[in-house]
């Protein structure tokens, strides 16, 4: 079992709650359901212990090494029209990312991936935009805006490595000795991909939301020892 951390094992911060939802930071590190893991502490018994009920649904996944913004629904009414949102494609999603090399201004990766692990491929379709470039060492990078249009398995992850620009610190998709280089010199110590807005309609009364997750001091902080201004994603 992995210890997560005393401050993963805390209450999660809370963006928007209402009597069908909530919507909470996860920190890297921390798995969302124990269905993915072993870990004694999940994002999903952290959320039903601040909310005072039995059972609560997350409806989209994080991985593990990803923090930002996970949406729970707080009745499986609520589930199932969040979830098919989702599955429509009638979610927004936003995600910052650190990667390899100077990536394009931008970038549609039109890349079919299985929808689960073994399973046949399916379209898969991310949109990519380039918000600045540092002179890093050992390597250049670059922090992107990511925005999937469909919602597969690592998605983000798998699509950055197709375009050849993989997200630093990702222990699959990456490079090992780069990923450790940029700990040793910038103290990135965690995979730089952070889920840092949704924006939907709520399924019951409509109403547009468009929530937002500051980078995190474990990201942010690296970042700007690389010289990245923090204008950039602020």
């Amino acid at each position: 079992m992995r210890d997560v951390g005393r401050a993963a094992q805390e209450a999660p911060e809370v963006v928007h709650r209402d009597e069908r939802l909530i919507a909470v930071v996860k920190p890297a590190g921390l798995i969302v359901h124990r269905g993915w893991g072993l870990d004694p502490v999940t994002l999903t018994g952290l959320v039903r212990r601040l909310v005072g009920l039995p059972a609560v649904h997350p409806v989209h996944r994080l991985d593990r090494g990803t923090s930002g913004l996970v949406l729970f629904a707080l009745d499986r009414e609520s589930a199932v029209r969040l979830g098919s949102a989702f599955e429509a494609g009638s979610v927004h999603k936003r995600y910052l990312a650190l990667v390899r090399g100077m990536a394009p201004d931008s970038a549609v990766i039109d890349h079919p991936l299985p929808r689960r692990e073994g399973g046949p491929r399916v379209p898969a379709r991310t949109a990519v935009r380039r918000l600045a470039d540092a002179p890093t060492e050992p390597r250049g990078s670059s922090l992107v805006e990511v925005c999937p249009d469909t919602g597969r398995p690592h998605q983000v992850r798998r699509h950055l490595k197709h375009l050849d620009h993989p997200v630093i610190g990702d222990a699959n998709w990456g490079k090992g000795p780069l990923n450790r280089e940029f700990r040793e010199r910038y103290g990135l110590a965690r995979m730089a991909l952070h889920a840092a807005g949704l924006a939907f309609d709520h399924p019951f009364t409509q109403a547009r939301l468009s929530l937002r997750a500051p980078l995190p001091p474990d990201l942010a902080g690296p970042l700007a020892r690389m010289g990245f201004d923090p204008a950039v994603w602020e």
